[in-house]
């Protein structure tokens, strides 16, 4: 299979066909020929067969690969499969489109499946029964870490990161996504010098935390290939020698290859206090998951005795789409328990929601945010004070 290799396969069932078309050999044959003729692509050969009682099966072999129909009189059903390839490679929806217009069903259903090196893509579950599918153009990494399977590619919105079949960044939105994560908990913070990152192995959250001002920001990730990778490979967060030296501890920066649970637990020991503490992991699931127990309440209990007075904590809490909120009703319900003061971010340019906790209670937080927002050092370009008031609305499944 050569490298620029593409192609197109088309299955298509045609319903409430007239019975007595089903088991016609000569008219469909001929439906068949003249369609693929107006599609453009080109006919070697043509085998049919006449089945008894009723039924008939008739193959083309094309130059471009092949086109079938099965038909099924007795239910009115006809079942069409053409492959083609190449140049042509479009021809296979074409050629389905001019045989249904011959055969008029009364129903069609059609799948349309691009085949190659260019057809590799991800199907990422989006709610119950849905899926969103990210066409990959190019396969930089697909491995399993210990505790993942990691894929990094070349898509439409850029080099883009893939966990579990979850989407987890992108090139073209990496900034929405990580701004909306982290200048809400900047801005409610009463201050800025240390801050604890749980997860966000690209290294984006923790530089942005540099760029507002702190001093000191511990990186914990569990998953030490998936950081080493997306440093060598995403063209946003760490590089390479940005990651060695965190490690090392050169720097404000220091990455720690941890558990978030036991890396809590020690801090705890130590004494230290955070001003700002960051949850960003992959999504919780609605099933059972290993990851799940960093979301739930005794690890946001854990993460709010390690804040210092006027801290935060903020949390990547799920989708407010009506098929996929309900790992957000349960953050919403979480924080509301542990924090006096919370506030949500929903991005309106992306669909994450992130609720933000701060132990002391506040009469008015989103007005101390847009004033304090003007004053961070750290310039966001895709949050202002009006996205920050808009963005604090909870949904209405929230407020009721």
């Amino acid at each position: 299979m050569t490298a620029d290799f593409t192609g197109w396969h088309v299955l298509a069932e045609f319903g409430g066909v007239d019975a007595t078309l089903c088991d016609d050999l000569e008219r469909l044959e001929s439906a068949l020929r003249e369609s693929l003729i107006a599609a453009g692509v080109t006919i070697c050969d043509v085998v049919h067969k006449k089945f008894d009682p009723q039924g008939v099966t008739v193959l083309a072999l094309l130059s471009e690969s092949h086109a079938s129909i099965h038909t099924y009189p007795e239910s009115g059903d006809i079942f069409v499969d053409v492959f083609t390839c190449g140049s042509i490679g479009a021809g296979a929806s074409k050629a389905v489109e001019h045989l249904r217009d011959r055969l008029s069903p009364k129903d069609v259903r059609m799948q349309v499946i691009r085949r190659g090196h260019g057809s590799q893509r991800i199907e990422e579950p989006v709610g119950a029964g849905l899926t969103r599918i990210w066409d990959l153009h190019e396969i930089i990494v697909d491995t399993r870490t210990p505790f993942q399977h990691m894929v990094i590619a070349r898509t439409e919105q850029g080099i883009s990161l893939f966990s579990d079949d979850d989407r987890q960044s992108t090139e073209f939105s990496q900034v929405t996504y990580h701004e909306a994560m982290m200048v809400p908990a900047f801005a409610l913070a009463e201050k800025l010098e240390k801050v604890l990152i749980i997860g966000s192995g690209e290294g984006v959250a923790s530089q942005m935390s540099v760029e507002a001002g702190a001093s000191l920001v511990d990186h914990v990730d569990i998953d030490q290939l998936e950081v080493e990778l997306c440093a060598e490979h995403l063209p946003y967060g760490y590089t390479t020698d940005e990651l060695t030296a965190a490690v090392k501890g050169e720097g404000p920066i220091k990455v720690h290859y941890a558990d978030g649970w036991d890396f809590l637990a020690e801090a705890a020991e130590a004494g230290t206090r955070y001003d700002v503490i960051v949850i960003d992991l992959p999504d919780e699931r609605v099933e059972d998951a290993q990851h799940n127990r960093l979301y739930e309440s005794e690890f946001l209990s854990r993460c709010r005795a390690l804040l210092a007075p006027g801290g935060v904590l903020s949390a990547q809490a799920g989708c407010a789409t009506m098929w996929r909120n309900e790992t957000l009703k349960r953050s919403w319900n979480r924080f509301h328990e542990q924090f006096d003061t919370v506030v949500q971010y929903g991005s309106d340019e992306h669909e994450w929601t992130f609720l933000f906790g701060r132990n002391e209670r506040m009469d008015d937080p989103v007005q101390a945010m847009t004033d304090r927002l003007v004053t961070l050092p750290y310039r966001p370009e895709t949050v202002d004070a009006r996205a920050l008031v808009r963005g604090a609305i909870e949904p209405y499944a929230l407020r009721v």
